[in-house]
């Protein structure tokens, strides 16, 4: 089973807040377009507190807890592997290094043919996209970083990670996160689930893997009582007339594609396709399902909390 394109370059996701932080479900902003920056001269000029007072309020989720953490993959593909740090301080992202090294250690930004060959066929390089993915982590505190043209399952890679390094902070885990990319899917039962509410749904999500194949995968979004947002029914209809798109067709959707996507010849989360309507649902689901792929290659069956960050 060919594993080794599953994590080193990567898994897509764009989620907002300091995850896919305020990411409990809101389908809603699958449809709402995204604001753009006003050149106007009075928002150049808006004061820094009528800025934080447009701030959304965050109602749960855990701040991040100061100090550095890291996460290396294991294995080398290509000569390379990942190596990834970010340093918070004051509860902020001060410092983010992800990089990609060699057996010497030698950064991929450095290997002038490999540079040449990327720019060439794809229109950027690891000089280039290296750099820009690190400093929109820092910009954006979240791991809601845009993917380059060009490289997309490395940004996709790094959103993984980056991820996984953010809920690291908030739980004051700082003890290196190991990836064993390229390792075959360990049998089991892999969960993970959101601790907190947003819009009255959280997360839940588990795969089950026998005989080394991805045989079930179980992504859902349940309120209080347990129901799925699928069985909503003025929930679906209302985003089925906004986006084209509602919970009970998305969702299983989006299971099937990754069971399909994990047993084929180049196993990888990255094959999924983003859910046109649900864009934000589908990136999520995405991310978390790097994450269960990863436990599966090491076989850490210990369900994966996710203190997801909500605002109002």
């Amino acid at each position: 089973m060919k594993m080794k394109k599953i994590l080193t370059g990567f898994t897509t996701l764009a989620l907002s807040t300091l995850l896919l932080a305020a990411c409990g479900g809101n389908d809603k902003k699958d449809t709402a377009s995204s604001s753009t920056a006003s050149s106007s001269s009075v928002a150049k000029t808006s004061s820094s507190s009528k800025e934080e007072a447009a701030a959304p309020k965050k109602v749960a989720g855990a701040d991040l807890q100061d100090g550095t953490y890291k996460l290396e993959e294991k294995n080398y593909e290509h000569g390379y592997r990942t190596v990834f740090s970010i340093t918070v301080k004051d509860g902020k992202i001060t410092e983010s290094n992800y990089d990609n090294v060699n057996e010497k250690g030698e950064s991929k930004t450095k290997d002038a043919d490999y540079n040449k060959n990327m720019k060439a066929k794809s229109g950027t390089d690891p000089e280039t996209y290296i750099p820009q993915l690190n400093k929109e982590l820092v910009e954006g505190q979240n791991a809601n970083v845009a993917v380059v043209t060009g490289a997309t399952h490395s940004s996709e890679s790094f959103k993984n990670y980056a991820q996984q390094l953010i809920q690291a902070a908030q739980a004051g885990k700082t003890d290196t996160i190991e990836i064993d990319n390229g390792a075959a899917l360990k049998d089991g039962t892999y969960t993970l689930e959101e601790k907190n509410y947003s819009h009255n749904y959280r997360v839940v999500f588990s795969i089950t893997v026998k005989d080394g194949k991805l045989t079930e995968s179980k992504y859902d979004y349940v309120n209080k009582d347990g129901k799925s947002k699928q069985d909503d029914e003025e929930y679906n209809k209302s985003m089925q007339e906004k986006s084209g798109t509602a919970p009970k067709t998305y969702i299983p959707q989006l299971n099937e594609e990754l069971v399909k996507a994990m047993n084929g010849e180049e196993p990888s989360v990255n094959k999924v396709e983003v859910v046109t309507g649900a864009t934000h649902s589908s990136d999520s689901f995405k991310i978390y399902a790097a994450q269960l792929i990863n436990a599966a290659q090491k076989g850490d069956t210990a369900k994966i909390e996710v203190d997801n960050i909500v605002t109002e």
